[in-house]
C-alpha cells in the first residue's frame, strides 16, 4: 500500500484541473472559430446568391479539404473534398500568397488547367469566385464561392465582399492560433 502525502494530493489535483482547463479553452475557441466560419459563409452565400461557399483548409504544403460549407440545397455538399493532388502546385500558391483572386464567370469558357475544369466538374461547379486566407505565417486556406446551375458573373463587389469574408476569418485570433 502506497501513501501519498497531502501536498502530492494537492499537487495531482492541480495538474488534472489545469488539464481540464487547456481542454476547455480549445474547445471553446474551436466552437469560436467553428461559428464565425458559419456566420461568414452563410453571409456571403446569401448576399453573392450562390449555391456553395466553403472553406478548403491546407493541413499540409497544398494539401487541404474542404471542412466548411454553407449549402442552397444539400445536394450541393462537398464536405470533405480534397483537391486534386498535381493541379494545385507552388506556382497557384504563389499567385494566391501573393493576394490572387481568382473569379471565372463560366468554367466552360474559361482558359484553365484540364486538371482544374475536371475538377470543378465533379464538384458541380459552373462559376468560380476563389480568395486567400492570408494568416502571418502564409496561406491558411481558400474562400470559394460556387455556383453550380449556370454562369454567374462576379462583380466587383462580389470579388470585395469575399475578401472581407477571407480577411475576417485571417485576423480572428482562434485561426490565427490554429
Amino acid at each position: 500500500m502506497q501513501i501519498h502525502s497531502h501536498s502530492e494530493f494537492n499537487q495531482n489535483c492541480d495538474r488534472h484541473e489545469q488539464g481540464l482547463q487547456q481542454l476547455l479553452d480549445r474547445l471553446v475557441k474551436t466552437m469560436q472559430r467553428d461559428e464565425l466560419v458559419r456566420q461568414t459563409t452563410n453571409q456571403l452565400r446569401e448576399s453573392l446568391q450562390v449555391n456553395r461557399v466553403v472553406l478548403y483548409y491546407f493541413y499540409g504544403r497544398w494539401q487541404g479539404q474542404v471542412t466548411f460549407e454553407s449549402l442552397s440545397s444539400k445536394e450541393f455538399s462537398i464536405l470533405g473534398s480534397t483537391g486534386p493532388d498535381d493541379c494545385f502546385n507552388d506556382e497557384y500558391a504563389a499567385l494566391y500568397l501573393a493576394g490572387r483572386a481568382k473569379a471565372i464567370a463560366d468554367i466552360q469558357l474559361e482558359p484553365i488547367e484540364s486538371c482544374h475544369r475536371d475538377f470543378l466538374s465533379n464538384m458541380q461547379v459552373r462559376a468560380n469566385l476563389v480568395v486567400p486566407i492570408l494568416i502571418p505565417r502564409g496561406l491558411w486556406g481558400l474562400l470559394a464561392a460556387h455556383h453550380c446551375q449556370s454562369p454567374h458573373h462576379w462583380s466587383p463587389s462580389d470579388i470585395q465582399m469575399m475578401q472581407t469574408g477571407a480577411q475576417t476569418l485571417a485576423t480572428a485570433p482562434y485561426i490565427l492560433e490554429s
